[in-house]
C-alpha cells in the first residue's frame, strides 16, 4: 500500500523497557489461563492497538464484549460473524467462544498491515481477515476514494460489530456503510457499533468540561467537546484538537436517528459510554441495532 499511515489510536511507543517486560510477562502469563482460553491470543504490545495499549485493558474490554454478544446474539454456537474495523483482532477474540463447531469470524480493515498481522496470529478456520483497500483521512489517506460494497453476501452475518469505526467515519461514510451493515445482516442478527453520540447526557457535561479550558491542557474532559463541525455537517462534529475530523467524530442524536433511517436499522438496547464523565459500561456508547420492523 503506498504511502505511510498511522496505527489506530497511535500514540508515543512505550520505553523499551516496557516493551522487553511485555514480551517476558505475556507469554508467563497465558501460561496460567484456566477459564478464560480466549485471552490466549492477547497479542504482545506492538500489536495492541484501538486506544488501549495495556495487556489488562485489552483482556477487560474482550471481556465486557464477550459478555455483549453472549446477551444479545441468538446464536451462542456456530455464530457467522462480521468485524468491521477489525484492527488487531480484538473483537476477534471476544467472539471466538461463539464460533464454536462451525462458526465463522470474518474481519475487515482499511489497515493492511493490520490485516497481515491477524492472518499470522489467528488461527484459520474460523477466522478470515480482508484489507478492505479504501480511503480513511485518519488511517488510510492514500488510498482509493470512493464508496464501496464490501464483495460479502447478502444477509449473511448473524451479527457485525464495530468498535471505534463510527468514530472515525464522516457523515457520507457513516450512512453508506451502515447501509452495508444492514444488507450484509440476516433477519434476526443484531449489529454492535460504537459511536461517540452527542446526546442530553453530553450537553449537561459540558458546563463543567469547559470549565476545565484554559487551566489544564488535553485533560479527559477537555479532549471530548465535539465543537466543530465535520464538513459543514450540521450533526456529525469534531473536537478541536483534530488534525482531520476523521480522527474523532461525534453524532448528535438527530443525525444518529437519520442514519438509522437510511440503514433500515432500529435500536434495541443503547449502552451509555462513560467518556461523558459518567459510569458506563465502555468508554464509548455501544448501539445493538437489529432490522426494522424484524
Amino acid at each position: 500500500m503506498p504511502g505511510k499511515t498511522p496505527k489506530r489510536g497511535a500514540k508515543a511507543r512505550p520505553a523499551l523497557s516496557y516493551r522487553l517486560l511485555d514480551r517476558l510477562f505475556v507469554p508467563r502469563d497465558l501460561e496460567h489461563l484456566r477459564r478464560t482460553r480466549n485471552l490466549r491470543l492477547i497479542p504482545c504490545e506492538d500489536n495492541r492497538r484501538g486506544g488501549k495499549l495495556s495487556y489488562a485493558e485489552w483482556a477487560h474490554v474482550i471481556g465486557i464484549f464477550q459478555t455483549l454478544l453472549q446477551l444479545h446474539v441468538a446464536k451462542k454456537e456456530g455464530l457467522e460473524m462480521l468485524d468491521v474495523g477489525c484492527g488487531t483482532g480484538l473483537l476477534g477474540i471476544a467472539a471466538e467462544p461463539l464460533l464454536g463447531e462451525g462458526g465463522h469470524y470474518v474481519g475487515l480493515d482499511v489497515m493492511e498491515a493490520d490485516i497481515e498481522f491477524c492472518r499470522a496470529h489467528y488461527p484459520s478456520p474460523p477466522f478470515e481477515f480482508i484489507h478492505f483497500d479504501i480511503h480513511n483521512p485518519a488511517y488510510a489517506p492514500a488510498q482509493e476514494k470512493a464508496h464501496r460494497p464490501w464483495l460479502l453476501e447478502d444477509a449473511r452475518f448473524d451479527a457485525v460489530t464495530a468498535l471505534s469505526v463510527w468514530t472515525h467515519l464522516n457523515e457520507n461514510d457513516a450512512m453508506f456503510y451502515l447501509g452495508e451493515v444492514s444488507r450484509v445482516l440476516r433477519p434476526g442478527g443484531i449489529g454492535l457499533i460504537t459511536l461517540f453520540i452527542l446526546d442530553a447526557a453530553y450537553e449537561q457535561s459540558l458546563p463543567r468540561r469547559r470549565k476545565t479550558r484554559g487551566r489544564y491542557h488535553n485533560t479527559s474532559q477537555d479532549k471530548w467537546i465535539f465543537d466543530q463541525r465535520s464538513y459543514g455537517s450540521d450533526a456529525w462534529f469534531h473536537p478541536q484538537w483534530t488534525r482531520v475530523p476523521e480522527v474523532a467524530i461525534g453524532v448528535t442524536t438527530a443525525g444518529l436517528a437519520r442514519l438509522l433511517s437510511a440503514a433500515g436499522l432500529r435500536i434495541i438496547e443503547h449502552y451509555p459510554g462513560n467518556w461523558k464523565e459518567t459510569p458506563g459500561v465502555y468508554f464509548q456508547d455501544v448501539l445493538i441495532l437489529a432490522k426494522a420492523g424484524v
